[in-house]
């Protein structure tokens, strides 16, 4: 809706915000059955800050993950506003929580309702069961949202990103796109391989958590020749693998060429592409990730015609990168819709 309006007025969107509020609202619809927000509004402003904010402040090299002594002083702070940000996020599930509760309780509930929330309050509210906790219900959610909307929100930019920047590549997905009548659906997506291909291409060269997340070592093993030691605290730079000339050829290259026809898949299979992880540690949001991501590029680039704003040419555009936890643009993708 919003994106038909600027269409209208001519005016140029932020790609990141919009794909924000987007996944924000695909996800509180499946936990809440409800739009949290809409684009530019101050809710999704705020949780976007909220949710930007802690993946930032996660993402900080911290000296207290290595001298255990600097726990208690915190002297860089990231402790103090990693729980600010808990603590915004917190108060809006907690008010989201009471009033599901209160319509629960009320003669007027709806008992056919179940959306992820009333299926985690029914768990806890069973007899004799004390596994699930109002607190660990709230922290459950609090994962799932900073994990599902900046990293989802992130691909999609950096995907629209490399079509604007590839107009050759954007024309060949808008031509396959056409052939499916009416909005695209998820049972559409089979039978889109070039869909497919720009996706894995957009995973490959824009991982959203570049080193995945931390894992540690529960044993001494060596592994290629170099020891690791017991509890050693691992990365995997699935960036550089994603990038690596003895793996791919031309590897800089955005080429979703590359994996039509291939066998080559996201999910854990495949450690040349291994975007979620892969093995019993792999991300749980991947169905999830993997299916909005498909549906949201693809809607975008079937619905309307885009350029770059402010004049700027497709081989001018800054990609211009920003590590930490998740891989985010330095400079926001500024675009304008036309029908």
């Amino acid at each position: 809706m919003f994106v038909g309006e600027n269409c209208k007025t001519g005016q140029a969107i932020d790609i990141g915000q919009v794909a924000f509020t987007t996944v924000l609202n695909l996800i509180s619809n499946t936990f809440f059955s409800i739009d949290l927000a809409s684009y530019n509004s101050n809710v999704s402003l705020q949780f976007y800050d909220v949710i930007v904010g802690t993946m930032e402040q996660l993402g900080k090299p911290n000296l207290a993950d290595y001298f255990p002594l600097f726990k208690i002083m915190g002297p860089q702070g990231i402790r103090r506003r990693t729980n600010l940000c808990y603590d915004r996020l917190f108060e809006i599930f907690d008010g989201i929580i009471t009033k599901r509760l209160q319509l629960k309780s009320s003669s007027t509930a709806i008992k056919d309702k179940q959306d992820l929330l009333d299926s985690l309050l029914n768990i806890s509210q069973e007899e004799n069961n004390s596994k699930l906790s109002l607190v660990e219900i709230k922290h459950l959610l609090f994962d799932l949202f900073v994990a599902g909307t900046d990293t989802t929100a992130k691909t999609l930019e950096w995907g629209m990103a490399e079509l604007l920047r590839n107009p050759e590549k954007l024309s060949e997905l808008k031509k396959e796109l056409k052939e499916v009548e009416g909005q695209i659906q998820e049972s559409d997506i089979h039978r889109l391989p070039y869909l497919q291909a720009t996706v894995k291409e957009i995973f490959r060269l824009h991982p959203a958590g570049p080193f995945l997340v931390p894992h540690k070592a529960e044993s001494e093993v060596e592994i290629g020749g170099f020891k690791i030691p017991k509890y050693a605290q691992i990365l995997v730079n699935v960036w550089a693998m994603g990038r690596d000339g003895s793996i791919w050829e031309n590897p800089d290259r955005f080429e979703p060429e590359r994996f039509l026809g291939s066998k080559i898949d996201v999910k854990g299979r495949d450690f040349e592409l291994i975007p979620f992880g892969a093995g019993r540690r792999i991300c749980p949001g991947l169905p999830l990730a993997h299916r909005m991501l498909h549906l949201m590029l693809a809607s975008l680039v079937q619905s309307f015609d885009w350029k770059l704003a402010n004049g700027i040419e497709p081989k001018e555009l800054d990609m211009t990168e920003s590590f930490g936890l998740s891989l985010s643009k330095a400079q926001p993708l500024l675009a304008t819709p036309c029908l």
